[in-house]
């Protein structure tokens, strides 16, 4: 009799899924890999007040503690859910977020393999001080030395990872989800009327350029309502900046945790705006296709990677404006939504759920790499970054 084949999903908020792209990943995979017959524990945090299932989509949830501070919130609670693990043994584990990466030789002890999957560019996000970028980056060098495989979700991170260190990782994106069509009836507990506004979905963060977004927005003569989803949790001086751009045109409703309004709200908007610049494959985008938005995304690799030819890309907010203003004029909207629609068929969970499930049976089989134990963060030159880009973090963190 074949023994039934185990995973720990680990270095997450868990699920059910309502923060961000892990989490979503950790819940679409998770209960497809439950359906064909794995054991899978996911790791979750949880406030003292917020219920805790013990399964869910046929997960087996465990809860651990955190430091409630965000430079130690992840690392504390992968940490504690690691040290679970050592008398709850499983046959391999995946590691989300590659700052995790300083624990990986615990699960060495235990001889259980281990996959991270990377994310995007975290060293380049504006919420991390000096201190935080150095970190993430020595860690994105422990997360190539330490684990048996790496995950990437976009051909821009795996070639980002093959450029600065010569590793190979295992592209497995994200699924698009494909929500039924509504008639926007929802829409009505925020006064909106369906195709008569603009969107964007986003935390409030430098990286996410809501603010040149909004400023392009207000120097349009768009005459449909900019709506703004999120907030800002550890950003005051950035939410600031961002409400005083704005004029009486924009819209702030806060987080929206509602899943069915917040399908309407993508599935009825005339256009979505992205700002993502800093990630890899980028759920909330990959939401808006499948909803068959017209999707305005900052130029860069990964958004152009996502959305090919169904997108058009601004670089500053002049030329946000003017692609506002275009659509405004158009009448070729649905020719853009059904473009979007069709290459959101490319992002199917059920293929990367097979990807994953493919890459557990090799873990377990041992036919990935052997993790070495070096503490070396020697890079590569690449057109990534330099050694220059780390002088320079090193010289900002003196003067602090």
């Amino acid at each position: 009799m074949t023994k039934q084949q185990s995973v720990a999903l680990v270095g997450t908020r868990g699920v059910p899924a309502a923060y961000g792209g892990f989490e979503t990943c950790v819940e679409e995979v998770g209960q497809r890999l439950a359906r064909d017959g794995m054991r899978v524990r996911v790791y979750c945090r949880a406030a003292k007040d917020e219920p805790r299932p013990a399964t869910h989509l046929g997960m087996e949830l465990v809860y651990r503690p955190a430091l409630r501070r965000r430079a130690l919130e992840t690392l504390s609670h992968t940490l504690m859910s690691i040290l679970h693990i050592v008398t709850h043994r499983v046959q391999a584990v995946i590691v989300f977020n590659a700052a995790n990466a300083i624990w990986l030789p615990l699960l060495w002890l235990m001889r259980i393999p281990v996959a991270v999957h990377v994310d995007g560019l975290e060293w380049r996000r504006g919420k991390w001080g000096p201190i935080g970028q150095l970190y993430y980056r020595y860690a994105e060098s422990l997360a190539v030395r330490w684990s048996n495989a790496l995950i990437s979700d976009a051909q821009a991170i795996a070639d980002y990872y093959a450029d600065e260190f010569g590793r190979e990782t295992i592209q497995l994106a994200y699924g698009a989800p494909r929500a039924e069509r509504t008639d926007g009836s929802r829409l009505a507990e925020l006064d909106l009327t369906p195709g008569e506004y603009h969107l964007v979905v986003a935390r409030f963060e430098r990286e996410n350029h809501v603010l040149e977004i909004i400023e392009g927005y207000c120097a349009s003569r768009a005459t449909l309502p900019l709506v703004v989803v999120g907030s800002a949790p550890y950003s005051a001086d950035y939410t600031k900046a961002v409400h005083a751009a704005a004029d009486e045109r924009v819209r702030f409703v806060g987080g929206v945790w509602d899943q069915a309004l917040l399908d309407d709200l993508y599935q009825h908007s005339a256009t979505y705006l992205h700002g993502h610049s800093v990630g890899g494959t980028n759920p909330s985008l990959l939401r808006a296709m499948g909803a068959g938005s017209v999707c305005l995304a900052y130029d860069v690799v990964f958004n152009r990677e996502v959305l090919g030819v169904a997108g058009r890309f601004f670089a500053d907010p002049a030329a946000l404006g003017r692609l506002i203003e275009q659509v405004e004029a158009s009448e070729d909207a649905p020719a853009w939504s059904r473009l979007a629609s069709e290459r959101a068929k490319a992002y199917c969970w059920e293929d990367v759920s097979a990807g994953y499930a493919t890459m557990i049976d090799n873990l377990i089989a041992r036919r990935h790499s052997v993790p070495r134990a070096s503490v070396s963060v020697r890079r590569r030159r690449s057109t990534w970054s330099s050694e220059r880009r780390l002088r320079h973090l090193v010289v900002a963190l003196v003067r602090r």
